[in-house]
């Protein structure tokens, strides 16, 4: 039994069955059941068409759910509506479970946890392993998510921008458990990119593959995080970057600019560096700008802000850094790097101090406190 055909017809089956008039959460069930059956009758008499088979029995499967419920007797009228005994359609409905799963009413959690479900064929417990919850409490959010979508009309024009957001923080949590969060998100964005013609899917796509191109090289032997200019540029995997530029430059020739395209070139120009020193910063500054002018975003200017150090030196880059709000996570962190490239290791010191008492993770915080350890031991031996 191949799992990964199964795993791969899911969302376009799912998505029949709710255009044949099925609320999410009664779709998903019908879907899972026949995925059940199939799993126990395919090895003995495997099927001519994979989609087709699963259409018509989790159609009956929904059908016999529905006869079962008095509570939903108005929905008899589609019980003559099976689908014919045949091949299915030809026809990706995946891209609109996309939408329908990064609903504007669902919290960014919930709708992430819901694309996985449903679009990316992840069971309740990978996912809850990967976000490091119990099976229960994402059952209970997934749940959640269902209910609160199941009276979304499919036809509703979707948000591309929405969708993207999710895929991204998808992206963003990276690996834990047993589940590739990040790789997982690349498989989703790719098949996104497959059903819509779109510069901006394109950018997300190019930034991913940009990033997840230096995974290797991104943590040491002991686990601990190694920072861009310290990586090792040969663990970098070139046709990953190749990939992604050649994606990229193709929706920069559209003329359609959009934020992810703007990160994914600042990404590209890292990638297209052989070394650290020979970062283009100066044309990286003016990415940023172009980001934030399309995000007024403050985590773009505290980012643009390191780059302004790099390109024009440490006091440059303070008194950008004196335009971004201080609450900012990561603020205090930047002052430090900032601080230390201009000499002043005092202040240095106690900054990276701070910013490991506000570390997001504890791979962020232990690489701070060596920072701070760093420099502190410097300090000392300058002293005696």
């Amino acid at each position: 039994m191949d799992e990964a055909l199964l795993r791969g017809l899911t969302p376009s089956v799912l998505a029949v069955i709710v255009r044949r008039g099925a609320d999410f959460a009664a779709a998903e069930d019908a879907v899972q059941d026949a995925l059940v059956e199939a799993l126990r009758v395919w090895p003995a008499d495997p099927p001519r068409d994979a989609k087709g088979w699963l259409v018509t029995a989790a159609w009956r499967k929904f059908l016999d759910q529905t006869r079962a419920d008095t509570a939903r007797r108005r929905r008899e009228d589609r019980v003559e509506e099976e689908p014919a005994p045949g091949p299915a359609p030809a026809v990706d409905d995946t891209l609109q479970l996309y939408f329908l799963c990064a609903h504007p009413s669902l919290t960014p959690s919930s709708a992430v946890a819901l694309t996985l479900r449903a679009v990316g064929g992840l069971t309740t417990r990978q996912i809850a392993q990967a976000y490091l919850v119990p099976e229960a409490t994402m059952a209970q959010r997934i749940s959640r998510a269902k209910r609160t979508v199941a009276d979304v009309r499919f036809d509703r024009p979707g948000d591309v921008a929405t969708v993207l957001r999710v895929l991204y923080l998808v992206f963003n949590e990276g690996y834990s458990g047993d589940v590739d969060l990040a790789a997982e998100a690349i498989r989703l964005t790719r098949q996104l990119a497959a059903a819509i013609d779109h510069p901006e899917v394109s950018g997300l796509l190019a930034l991913m593959l940009l990033h997840h191109a230096r995974r290797a090289a991104r943590t040491a032997p002991d686990g601990g995080l190694v920072p861009l200019a310290e990586q090792d540029r040969g663990r970098w995997d070139t046709r990953l970057i190749a990939e992604g530029v050649g994606i990229l430059q193709a929706a920069l020739a559209r003329d359609r600019l959009g934020e992810f395209q703007a990160q994914a070139a600042i990404a590209a120009l890292h990638a297209d560096a052989p070394t650290a020193a020979e970062t283009d910063w100066v044309q990286i500054v003016e990415w940023y700008d172009e980001l934030a002018r399309l995000t007024d975003s403050p985590v773009v200017r505290l980012n643009r802000a390191v780059a302004v150090g790099e390109a024009d030196g440490p006091r440059a880059g303070l008194a950008a850094l004196a335009q971004v709000d201080t609450a900012l996570p990561r603020h205090t962190a930047v002052a430090a790097y900032l601080h230390e490239r201009d000499g002043d290791l005092t202040a240095a010191a106690r900054l990276y101090a701070e910013a490991a008492h506000k570390a997001p993770n504890l791979a962020e915080r232990d690489h701070l406190t060596r920072q701070a350890a760093r420099l502190n031991a410097r300090r000392g031996n300058h002293q005696s």
